[in-house]
Formats: structure tokens, sequence, C-alpha cells
């Protein structure tokens, strides 16, 4: 599940007339980082998810077979991250699934970490597993922290703890935390809260480079983050 419908409102100008997951970063769409990821690790079908300027998404993915591309629409209204999730489980199917945000990417450094994510997937024990980076392997970041890991990889809430970890905008979800939920505007943020209380929140802190690209200013920095992580990793 891709989730590309957000209205990228602090990315104007530039998406007064593009949405924010096809602004370019080193020559390739936001979008397209993420979906690359997905292709190298073997994922056939990816999800996307539509909303603001959705035609142009629409066209864009079109033209690619890996993964193949469904589209979620949710023209009628914005559904944040969880509720997008709802709307497009009929697609999504019963087994754990990636999702990603359209709008942050990474460079993996050795095994990709969605390799990896996969490899450290539990469905016994967890309900979600999120992806972190430190605030060492971001870039473009201006946040604090998001969670803290246990020893065995349990999370909690870090509340800017410096010793916290940010969630890298990937994660592997099972579908069934969404039974019985209702279609309409959720966060994700509650089903994480939810899976902290139940201890079935956990986290894999990511290799490489993280970047994030949430203002016109964040794009030359990505940009040189790209190239550096593309060198080191040569």
């Amino acid at each position: 599940m891709v989730l590309a419908a957000g209205l990228g409102k602090r990315m104007r100008p530039i998406t007064d007339t593009i949405p924010k997951p096809l602004v370019p970063i080193a020559g390739k769409t936001l979008l397209d980082w993420g979906l690359d990821s997905l292709a190298e690790v073997g994922v056939e079908q990816a999800v996307v998810n539509v909303h603001y300027l959705p035609d142009q998404i629409v066209e864009h993915v079109a033209s690619r077979h890996a993964p193949s591309i469904e589209i979620s629409d949710e023209r009628d209204g914005l559904l944040d991250s969880a509720g997008g999730i709802v709307r497009a489980l009929p697609q999504l199917g019963t087994a754990p699934f990636y999702i990603i945000n359209a709008d942050t990417f990474w460079i993996d450094e050795g095994v990709p970490n969605l390799t990896r994510l996969a490899l450290a997937w539990d469905g016994a024990r967890m309900d979600i597993l999120l992806m972190l980076a430190d605030l060492n392997q971001a870039t473009g970041h201006s946040g604090s922290t998001d969670f803290l890991v246990a020893p065995d990889g349990r999370l909690s809430r870090a509340k800017g703890a410096p010793e916290g970890l940010i969630y890298a905008g990937a994660a592997i979800i099972h579908p069934r935390i969404f039974k019985d939920a209702p279609v309409g505007p959720a966060s994700l943020n509650r089903y994480f809260d939810q899976a902290i209380s139940a201890g079935r929140l956990f986290g894999m802190q990511m290799h490489g480079s993280w970047i994030t690209v949430g203002t016109p200013d964040a794009i030359a920095p990505a940009e040189a983050a790209v190239k550096r992580a593309l060198a080191k990793a040569s």
C-alpha cells in the first residue's frame, strides 16, 4: 500500500500544479523512489491511493510494470493514513503487507531494508513492524523522535527523547488490526497506539540514508544526500 493521497500543502507553490508524490528528486519522482524499492524486493502488486490532482498520478503509474499498480480512489474525500488503507483492504487481501509513504524514501546500504523488514516480521508476536531511522541517518527531518525501542524490539512513544528513533515511512502491517474498522478518515497513529498497548508494535532500524522532503527548500539537501549515499553505496 503506497500512501499518495495527501495535499502536500507545505510544498507549495510546487504542489499548486503537481501532486507531491510526483515532485522529482535527483531525476526520479518521490513516488518512483518508493515503487522502485518495492519492485527491488519482488513486490508484484501495489495499491496507490489518490485524492489531490489524482489524474496525474494515475497517468504516471500507468506505464509501470513492476510493481503492477492498482488505484484506490479517494476523490470523494481524503481518508488520512489508516482510512486510506481501510478503503483499499479489498484490493490488499488478507495477508500482511507493506505500507510506504509516497513522500519519503531511502537509499539502502547492503541488504534492502524492505527485505530486512520482511525477515524480521513475526506475525505471532507482531501486528505492526515499523522501519525506523535515527537522527543521524535522516535528511530533511525537522521534528523530534517518535519511538523508543526495547531490547526485544517492542516500541513505545519517545515523546521527543534524544535516544529515540524516527518512523521512516515504511512498515509491515497485518490487516486483522482493521477488522470492523469503519470507512472514514483515521490516522495510523491510532493503530500504533493500540498495538503499543497490546505489546504488538515492533520496530527495526534501517541501514543507509533516509530522506524526507517537506518543503521546496528541502529539495537541494535531499538531492545532495542522494548523491552522497549513492557514492557511498558504490
